[in-house]
């Protein structure tokens, strides 16, 4: 752990490893905590043993602006391209990462809800949470301000769950489309609850048709994940041909402009194709399954998050659980 100790007017932050020290001072305490913080999840990335020299590599840490960071994200996070540059190019998003404090955040989320609804707001401010854990690494998380600043309450909660007509209006049009990924991507969605980014990212090198399971090296939080595969995705994924390293050769761009068509033919537009993932996470509960599996399923590292979002139960699947058996 890092030392923080007084020195006249300035918080000094001390890291000792393997013989080796990194010292700097700061105004702040905040500060101190989260250089500390830094350098230490740096440290352990390359082997538990501080760079040489420790300050300069410290030095260039502290350098790094969320706009930094935030454009690290774009090779993770493709879909999110035009939104990652857009917060980029944002006011707070020109300080330094270790300079930013949870009233910047809560200043900035003041000022875009002018603009923007509570939801949107909420999924920028998680964008910039993982761009900053992204830099801080696991050690230094808690010191993530943004992991601090109040998130807007989402009145606009959604619930919008599919009909079996609705489902079927689907893979009809889906059936009669020219490209040959739009009916897999729309099966395996509900069938494995991932991501449209987690979907394009498969590659087959990954993909243990044997063992059912995909595996993500990196998913949206950035951390990886095993995901099962039922009976029906295995089949879907052995029909399809292995001509590129991803299972599913496609931008994301590409796909969204043939889920608005497909929608559109299906007479369904206002669901969203991220709405399969929520109708993935609701059949398995109705189906029984407990709420440690489908977090399992969905990789939320927060069970809240899961069953507040995603789980889109209505009073009537209660009433049939408890007349099921008259």
């Amino acid at each position: 752990m890092a030392t923080i100790r007084k020195r006249g007017n300035k918080w000094q932050c001390i890291v000792r490893r393997r013989g080796r020290t990194a010292s700097k001072s700061f105004e702040r305490r905040s500060d101190a905590m989260k250089w500390g913080s830094a350098v230490e999840a740096q440290t352990d990335a390359i082997g538990g043993a501080l760079p040489t020299p420790a300050s300069k590599q410290a030095d260039a840490l502290q350098l790094l602006t969320l706009a930094d960071a935030l454009r690290r994200l774009v090779e993770d996070m493709p879909g999110e391209r035009w939104r990652l540059e857009a917060l980029a190019r944002s006011k707070v998003a020109r300080s330094r990462v270790e300079a930013l404090s949870v009233e910047d955040f809560s200043t900035w989320r003041d000022e875009r809800l002018q603009d923007a609804k509570p939801s949107t707001v909420v999924r920028e401010l998680s964008i910039m949470q993982t761009a900053i854990d992204r830099v801080l690494g696991d050690i230094g998380r808690n010191a993530n301000p943004v992991r601090h600043a109040k998130r807007p309450r989402i009145k606009e909660q959604r619930d919008r769950r599919l009909t079996d007509d609705e489902w079927q209006r689907l893979l009809r049009s889906a059936d009669r489309c020219l490209n040959p990924y739009l009916k897999p991507i729309l099966v395996l969605a509900r069938e494995t609850a991932m991501r449209r980014g987690e979907l394009l990212s498969m590659e087959w090198q990954h993909v243990d048709l044997g063992a059912c399971t995909v595996f993500l090296p990196r998913s949206k939080n950035g951390h990886s994940r095993l995901v099962p595969l039922s009976p029906t995705a295995v089949e879907v994924l052995r029909a399809l041909p292995h001509t590129d390293a991803c299972v599913i050769p496609l931008s994301a761009n590409s796909v969204r402009m043939a889920w608005q068509r497909l929608r559109a033919r299906a007479g369904v537009e206002d669901v969203r194709l991220h709405d399969l993932r929520a109708q993935a996470a609701t059949d398995k509960l109705l189906a029984g399954w407990s709420v440690a599996e489908v977090q399992m399923l969905t990789g939320h590292r927060d069970a809240g998050v899961l069953l507040e979002r995603y789980a889109r139960l209505r009073a009537s699947d209660i009433v049939a659980k408890l007349h099921a058996s008259e």
